[in-house]
C-alpha cells in the first residue's frame, strides 16, 4: 500500500510526458505555409524556374530544416531540363497532413510511376528540396538531407 501512490504518480508522469512529446511532434511545432508564399521551383540548366501551380498546400516547421513538405499540381509542365534527383527519399509528414502520403510517394518513385526533382539545392545547409512530379500533373515536395559534405567529426 505504501508504494502505490508513488507509483501512480510515476505512471501518471510517464503518460503525460509521452503525450507531450507525441504532441510536440505531430503538432507543435508545424506551421500551415500561406499557397502564395510557397515558392516552388525546379532547376533546369543549372538555374531555378518557378513551376506554375495550383492547389497548394505546404507546412513547414522553425524546429528542423527537414520538416518542410507540399501537395500541389503544375498547371503547365516542367522544363524538358529539368535536373532529376538522384536517390529520392520522401519523409513522413504528420497525420493531419493526409495530402502526403511518403510510402505511396516513395513506391511511385521506385516503381516509376512518379520522377523526382532538384526543387532548390542547399535550401538550409546540407539540404536539398525534392520534387515528386506525377504525369497527370501531382507534385509532392521535401527537405532532404544531402551527401555532398564529407562525414563530420563530433569536434566539428
Amino acid at each position: 500500500m505504501n508504494g502505490r501512490i508513488p507509483a501512480l504518480i510515476l505512471i501518471a508522469a510517464a503518460v503525460a510526458a509521452g503525450v507531450g512529446v507525441w504532441y510536440a511532434q505531430e503538432y507543435g511545432f508545424y506551421d500551415r505555409i500561406d499557397p502564395s508564399a510557397a515558392a516552388l521551383t525546379v532547376i533546369a540548366d543549372g538555374k531555378p524556374v518557378a513551376l506554375a501551380t495550383n492547389g497548394v498546400e505546404a507546412i513547414d516547421a522553425d524546429s528542423s530544416p527537414i520538416r518542410w513538405r507540399a501537395c500541389f499540381h503544375l498547371t503547365k509542365p516542367l522544363p524538358a531540363d529539368a535536373e532529376p534527383f538522384a536517390q529520392p527519399t520522401p519523409l513522413i509528414a504528420p497525420g493531419w497532413f493526409s495530402c502526403f502520403d511518403a510510402g505511396r510517394i516513395a513506391a511511385d518513385l521506385a516503381s516509376g510511376a512518379a520522377h523526382a526533382y532538384l526543387g532548390q539545392p542547399e535550401i538550409r545547409p546540407d539540404v536539398d528540396r525534392v520534387i515528386a512530379v506525377y504525369p497527370d500533373g501531382r507534385a509532392y515536395g521535401w527537405h532532404q538531407f544531402n551527401d555532398k559534405t564529407p562525414e563530420r567529426g563530433v569536434m566539428d
